[in-house]
């Protein structure tokens, strides 16, 4: 956080909590007071705003790993569906808890990989294991040499444009027999869809490229040549376990 930023909310930090609360509620009220459409788009930012606010505020509650790791337990999906000995890469590994999970869990080798220096360092500081490896790169241009047996992108599809091409690419050099995928689902509440109908950008993250329905999701993975072989709809959530479609 910039230090101004840090001077200007001194008074604020101060306060009592119940007059930081009553001040929210009178500033949102006067929002929502406005002529109804330009009121929802106003509450719609302060939501957003407020959204941002308590994913930063979970993970230092959560001991330095997002408390949704925790209350989801999705990390079950993902190491049920590794076997022992099995060669994974965690595509988009973050600092690293999937992976690491997978590794100390199922038994197999896990080499984790983010293009971001921080999250690798934080990753490599963090989880530690003879199984568990983590790189620097961005997939498709640096995948590691040989093949694996399961990709995982938890979280990450989404983040990348070209996805369609994406896939089919991963899929030609590293051939894993299965792709473990979880991606955010559009429809999983209605304020998506009316921050798109009043102009504002719809996703949940700045960085999204598209957030999916049942729908859009089979029709990306079969213009992907990628069979889905189970589906589950979780916490808003898509989790998904794939493989290349044999050629016809």
């Amino acid at each position: 956080m910039h230090p101004l930023s840090r001077i200007a909310m001194t008074p604020f930090r101060l306060m009592p909590a119940i007059v930081r609360r009553r001040l929210v509620q009178l500033i949102s009220r006067a929002a929502a007071a406005q002529q109804p459409e330009r009121a929802m788009r106003e509450l719609l930012v302060m939501d957003a705003d407020l959204s941002g606010q308590i994913d930063l505020v979970a993970l230092p509650y959560g001991g330095g790993v997002h408390v949704k790791h925790r209350i989801m337990k999705y990390h079950d999906f993902f190491v049920a569906r590794v076997r022992d000995g099995e060669r994974v890469l965690d595509i988009g590994c973050g600092y690293g808890a999937v992976a690491y999970s997978i590794a100390t869990r199922s038994g197999a080798h896990v080499t984790g990989l983010d293009l971001d220096p921080a999250n690798v360092a934080m990753a490599r500081a963090r989880f530690q294991h003879e199984r568990l490896t983590f790189v620097e790169g961005e997939a498709p241009a640096t995948l590691p040499a040989g093949r694996c047996d399961v990709i995982v992108m938890s979280n990450v599809l989404e983040h990348i444009a070209e996805r369609v091409a994406f896939l089919r690419q991963v899929q030609a050099r590293l051939s894993p027999s299965r792709w473990l995928i979880r991606v955010p689902m559009f429809d999983r509440d209605w304020r998506p869809a009316v921050r798109r109908e009043l102009g504002l950008f719809a996703f949940s993250d700045p960085t999204h490229f598209t957030e999916y329905t049942l729908e859009s999701f089979n029709a990306e993975m079969a213009e992907a040549r990628m069979e889905v072989r189970h589906i589950q709809v979780n916490w808003g959530e898509i989790w998904a376990e794939l493989s290349a479609r044999a050629p016809s």
